[in-house]
C-alpha cells in the first residue's frame, strides 16, 4: 500500500484545495500517472501515482481542503493483474447488452454539467475566455474547451466526458466556483453526431478549410490571441506541447520565423482606412486588473519619494568588454550588466538595512536575507520575479538565476513561489530606451532601484570635458522607514561600486 500525499506547496502558501480526481476507486494506475489536481490560490499543482496498482481509497473528495503531508490516498501495488478479470466481465457483460434489443437505452442518457472549478483560496470569481468549441459541437474527454481567466491564474476547463457540447455561458461572462457554464450530453449523442459526419467524403475540397479551421479551433485562447494578433499560420508552426499541441511559447517562436517572407501585404494598410473603427473597448485582463491595483494600493499606502544619481559606467563597460568571451566560455553564459548592478545592490544593503525592511503594523521588520525582485515585461504584463540569496551567488550564478527567471516569466512557467518574498527590485527600463523614470515601490519592499538608458554624454573630469556613458539611477523608497540621508547614501553606495568595481572585490 502506497499513499498518496500533499506536495510542498511553496513558501507562503499553507493549502490547496482538491480540484479533480481523474481515477475512481478501483481503476489501475501506473507510476507517475496523473491521479488529482490541487488548487491553490496562486497555482494548480498535479499529484501523480507512487506506483503502480489500483487506486485503492479516496480519502480527501474535490472540495476538500487539504495542507502539505495530507494523505489524499492510497494505491494498493502490484493489484492491477488481479483488476484485469473483474474488467473482462464488464466487456462481456456490455457485449451482451449490446446484442439485446435494448436500442433506447443511449437516449435515455442525462447531460454531464461544465462546472467553474475551484480556483483558489482566495479567488472568488473569474471572467470566461473564448469557448474553444462552439454550441452543438463534438467533444472529447478531456479536450480544452475554455480558459477562465482570475486575477492571478488562468484555469484551463476540459471536457468532463465524449459527447456534444452545449454552452451555458457566454465570452467574458463573471463566473464564481461551481458554477454551470456548459454540458456535454453523454456518448450515445456523440454515436448520434458520427453519422452526421459521414457523407462528408463526397466532398473533399470543403473539407480541408473546416481541416484548418478544427486546427486552429483547438488552440488555447492565449495561442489564438498570438496567432491572431501577428497573422500565423498554425499550420507552419512546429508543436512542442506534451500533447502535441502548440503552446504560447511555440507561438511566439514562430513570430521571427514568419516575419521574413511579410514584406509583400505591407503596402495594403494605406487603403482601407474607412474600415477601422476610431475607438475600441476592450476589458482588461485580470492580471491587468491587478497590477493597476496593486500598484494603486502601493501609491496610497507608502510615502514614496524618489532620489537620482548618474553613474559613469566606462570601468564597468571596459570589465564586461575585457572578460565577456573567457566569462561565457567558462560559466557557459553571457556577463551582463545585471549582475554588477545585483552585487552593488546587496553591497549596499548591507549597509543601509532600513532599505532592506517592511513596515508591518507598528512594528518594522529587518530582512537578513537578500532576495532580489527582477521586474521583467511580459505580454500579459510586468511580473517580478525573486532571485533568492542573492548575496551567496557568484556574477555568474546571479545572470543563470536572472536568465532562467526571465525565461520562466515569458513563458508563462513561473509559479507564485518565484514570484513573492521579495525584499528589493529592480527594475531596467534602460531595455526599452528609458532615460530616467521614478519606478513605483513593490508592496511591502521599501525601495526599488530603476535602470535606465546608457547615453554618450560630455562631463567635466577632472577639469577636461570628456564623452562619457552614463546612466541615470533612481531609487524609490518609502519615507515613513528610510530617511532622505540613507537613501542618498544608498545610492551614492551603488554609484561608487559600479564606477569603480574593484572595490567590491576587494570589500572596500
Amino acid at each position: 500500500m502506497a499513499d498518496i500525499l500533499t506536495p510542498a506547496l511553496g513558501e507562503s502558501v499553507t493549502e490547496a484545495t482538491i480540484a479533480k480526481w481523474t481515477k475512481k476507486v478501483g481503476d489501475p494506475v501506473k507510476k507517475d500517472e496523473l491521479l488529482v489536481e490541487l488548487e491553490t490560490d496562486k497555482v494548480s499543482l498535479e499529484v501523480v501515482s507512487p506506483a503502480d496498482g489500483v487506486l485503492g481509497d479516496i480519502k480527501a473528495a474535490e472540495g476538500d481542503n487539504v495542507v502539505p503531508g495530507t494523505v489524499l490516498g492510497s494505491v494498493t501495488e502490484g493489484a492491477s493483474a488481479a483488476a484485469a478479470p473483474a474488467v473482462a466481465p464488464a466487456k462481456a457483460a456490455k457485449a451482451e447488452t449490446k446484442a439485446a434489443p435494448a436500442a433506447p437505452a443511449p437516449a435515455a442518457e442525462t447531460a454531464i454539467d461544465i462546472t467553474v472549478p475551484v480556483m483558489g483560496e482566495s479567488v472568488a470569481e473569474g471572467s470566461m475566455g473564448k469557448w474553444v468549441k462552439k454550441n452543438g459541437d463534438a467533444v472529447k474527454k478531456d479536450e480544452l474547451l475554455v480558459e477562465i481567466e482570475t486575477d492571478k491564474v488562468a484555469v484551463e476547463v476540459s471536457a468532463p466526458a465524449d459527447g456534444v457540447l452545449t454552452i451555458a455561458a457566454d465570452e467574458g461572462a463573471t463566473v464564481t466556483p461551481g458554477q454551470k457554464i456548459g454540458s456535454v450530453s453523454g456518448s450515445g449523442s456523440t454515436a448520434a453526431a458520427a453519422p452526421a459526419a459521414a457523407p462528408a467524403p463526397a466532398a473533399a475540397p470543403a473539407n480541408t478549410g473546416s481541416a484548418q479551421m478544427s486546427k486552429s479551433d483547438a488552440l488555447s485562447p492565449a495561442v489564438q490571441r498570438v496567432v491572431a494578433e501577428n497573422n500565423l499560420d498554425p499550420k507552419a508552426i512546429t508543436a512542442k506541447g506534451p500533447k502535441g499541441n502548440i503552446t504560447k511559447g511555440d507561438a511566439i517562436a514562430a513570430i521571427g520565423q514568419a516575419s521574413a517572407p511579410a514584406p509583400a501585404p505591407a503596402a495594403a494598410p494605406a487603403a482601407p482606412r474607412a474600415d477601422q473603427p476610431r475607438e475600441e473597448r476592450v476589458k482588461m485582463t485580470r492580471l491587468r486588473q491587478t497590477i493597476a491595483r496593486r500598484l494603486k494600493e502601493s501609491q496610497n499606502t507608502a510615502a514614496q519619494l524618489t532620489t537620482f544619481n548618474e553613474v559613469d559606467m566606462t570601468n564597468v563597460m571596459a570589465l564586461r568588454a575585457q572578460y565577456k568571451e573567457v566569462f561565457e566560455k567558462r560559466h557557459g553564459v553571457k556577463l551582463g550588466f545585471m549582475s554588477f548592478f545585483t552585487k552593488a545592490v546587496v553591497a549596499a544593503l548591507h549597509e543601509i538595512p532600513a532599505v532592506n525592511a517592511e513596515i508591518d503594523g507598528t512594528d518594522i521588520i529587518y530582512k537578513n536575507h537578500y532576495d532580489i525582485g527582477v521586474a521583467v515585461g511580459t505580454e500579459k504584463g510586468l511580473v517580478v520575479p525573486v532571485l533568492r540569496d542573492a548575496d551567496t551567488l557568484s556574477l555568474a550564478g546571479i545572470e543563470k538565476g536572472i536568465g532562467a527567471l526571465g525565461r520562466a516569466a515569458r513563458d508563462g512557467a513561473l509559479t507564485m513561489d518565484q514570484m513573492q518574498g521579495g525584499t528589493f527590485t529592480i527594475t531596467n527600463g534602460g531595455t526599452y530606451g528609458s532615460l530616467m523614470s521614478t519606478p513605483i515601490l513593490n508592496a511591502p519592499q521599501s525601495g526599488i532601484l530603476g535602470m535606465h538608458n546608457i547615453v554618450q554624454r560630455p562631463m567635466a573630469i577632472n577639469g577636461e570635458v570628456k564623452i562619457r556613458p552614463m546612466m541615470y539611477l533612481a531609487l524609490s523608497y518609502d519615507h515613513r522607514i528610510v530617511d532622505g540621508k540613507e537613501a542618498v547614501t544608498f545610492l551614492v553606495r551603488i554609484k561608487e561600486l559600479l564606477e569603480d568595481p574593484q572595490r567590491a572585490l576587494l570589500d572596500l
